[in-house]
């Protein structure tokens, strides 16, 4: 399978009840316009995951990575506006340095309550959630899972 090689992080607030999330906002045709997603994107040739996800965040919020955790894995076959398959490196980030930015190409950027996010309060992709409550597990294990897509709709979902 071919697939795009992406990066999406989750920045977390010092006492971590907090994390810094991505309403994504600025273009009406972004397949995530009205959602709020974590930050990331994709991979650039000879980036290895880490760099990429420093970069997105930096790129994308104005902060410095401190600790980037691995989360865990994601396989979405078919998620792309034209059905391209996208795998996903899931990260926390618990330590950064530096102030968010205050203009965001991509939307704009919102320190939101994870326990929002985790009830299913904040407006994002419904089938998010099944990786969300991994990502934020009281003791998080790294996961892998395959999220399959049809028609921007998940249609399944597999965690090992």
């Amino acid at each position: 399978m071919q697939a795009i090689i992406a990066t999406l992080g989750y920045v977390l607030s010092p006492d971590r009840r907090q994390v810094l999330m991505l309403r994504r906002d600025t273009r009406p045709d972004d397949l995530h316009y009205g959602l709020y997603n974590g930050l990331g994107g994709k991979l650039e040739p000879g980036e290895d995951v880490v760099t990429g996800m420093r970069r997105e965040i930096h790129e994308e919020s104005g902060l410095e990575c401190g600790t980037v955790e691995l989360a865990g894995t994601v396989s979405w076959p078919g998620f792309g506006r034209s059905g391209e398959n996208w795998f996903g490196f899931i990260f926390r980030i618990p330590t950064w340095t530096g102030e968010p930015k205050r203009n965001c190409p991509e939307g704009t950027l919102i320190w939101t309550d994870l326990a929002d996010i985790l009830a299913g309060r904040v407006p994002m992709w419904e089938s998010d959630h099944h990786f969300l409550s991994l990502v934020f597990a009281p003791e998080p294990r790294v996961f892998h899972g395959v999220m399959p897509f049809k028609d921007r709709r998940a249609q399944s979902w597999r965690v090992s």
